[in-house]
């Protein structure tokens, strides 16, 4: 396993006023609270990227979280959002610091206070090769895969950081959506007030104005859905420049939206199984293919298969410059 090491004081998050509305119970949390930092809450990640409690000394210590801090669940649950919404700027913070990713906003000329926004590496536009990280819903946001295994496992299974540093190692354009922070203010977000609005916006201006000749996207869960979505709505550029789509878990099956025959040439969907890592699954014959992702759990497919998705990507890229 490769573990994300970083020093011990990245992980310290920079408190901010930058408050996350959502269409969930986030939006709820942070009216009731100032925005935290998980030094405020008492935690930081130690050199194995694990969430653990700081100790006397301010360190990282041996005792992970636990949710159960009272007798009243209400209060525990709030405490467990507010982590969680210390947890997504932290997050922004490692993206900018540690992998050199820059913000753009969506839609574009918005601030952070009326709009959102996606993470591109440096140069994304010009490479030939632009990678498109898309997760599931609810709590996530973009560089998260699942918050809970960034809580209770570590930031390797539990973010994108090991899906970028790939790419950054192949040279490939990097572009992370955020379909997910769709309010401010308890006010939708202008092109980004749903998923699959964000989806559309994000490809209309910023994806399909790239040099790249091969777009490459990973779509994890519900990212499955939006995937599907912008292969229908903007076939023909879609069938012209993306040559492989690995789908995790992902439930596209349930959009409505028949997979066309490109989608079915160039995409794989590990899923959830007992079975050993990339083992064939039973796939329906209208549907991708179905490949076991070598784990049981749903949030963690995506980190169990990423070395097979990429020798996927790699094999697919040579089949196009053949």
């Amino acid at each position: 396993m490769n573990i994300l090491r970083f020093g011990l004081k990245s992980f310290v998050l920079v408190k901010t006023k930058f408050i996350h509305g959502t269409n969930n119970c986030l939006s709820k949390v942070t009216t009731m609270s100032s925005a935290k930092s998980i030094e405020d809450l008492g935690y930081g990640f130690n050199a194995y990227g694990q969430l653990r409690k700081l100790n006397e000394n301010g360190q990282p210590g041996d005792e992970p979280f636990q949710f159960n801090i009272s007798d009243d669940h209400q209060e525990c649950q709030t405490h467990y959002e507010v982590l969680g919404a210390a947890i997504t700027d932290h997050i922004y913070h490692l993206l900018q610091t540690h992998e050199n990713l820059i913000k753009l906003p969506v839609p574009r000329g918005s601030s952070e206070e009326n709009g959102t926004f996606i993470f591109v590496s440096k140069d994304y536009d010009k490479k030939d090769v632009l990678l498109v990280l898309i997760h599931g819903s609810g709590a996530v946001r973009a560089g998260q895969w699942a918050r809970s295994l960034i809580i209770n496992d570590c930031l390797e299974t539990g973010t994108q950081i090991p899906y970028i540093r790939q790419a950054h190692a192949r040279g490939y354009g990097i572009m992370i959506l955020n379909p997910n922070d769709n309010y401010r203010q308890n006010k939708a977000i202008s092109h980004s007030g749903s998923s699959e609005e964000h989806a559309k916006y994000v490809w209309k201006e910023y994806i399909q104005n790239t040099k790249a000749s091969s777009i490459l996207i990973v779509a994890h869960s519900y990212g499955g859905i939006l995937t599907v979505m912008l292969a229908d709505k903007q076939k023909k550029l879609f069938e012209k420049r993306v040559k492989a789509v690995a789908f995790t878990d992902s439930v596209h099956s349930f959009s409505g939206i028949k997979v066309s025959k490109h989608l079915n040439k160039i995409a794989r969907n590990w899923v959830s199984s007992t079975a050993l890592l990339d083992s064939p699954m039973k796939s329906p014959e209208s549907d991708v293919y179905r490949v076991s992702a070598g784990h049981t759990k749903h949030e963690m497919t995506s980190s169990s298969c990423m070395d097979s998705v990429f020798k996927f990507f790699e094999e697919k890229l040579k089949e196009e410059f053949k």
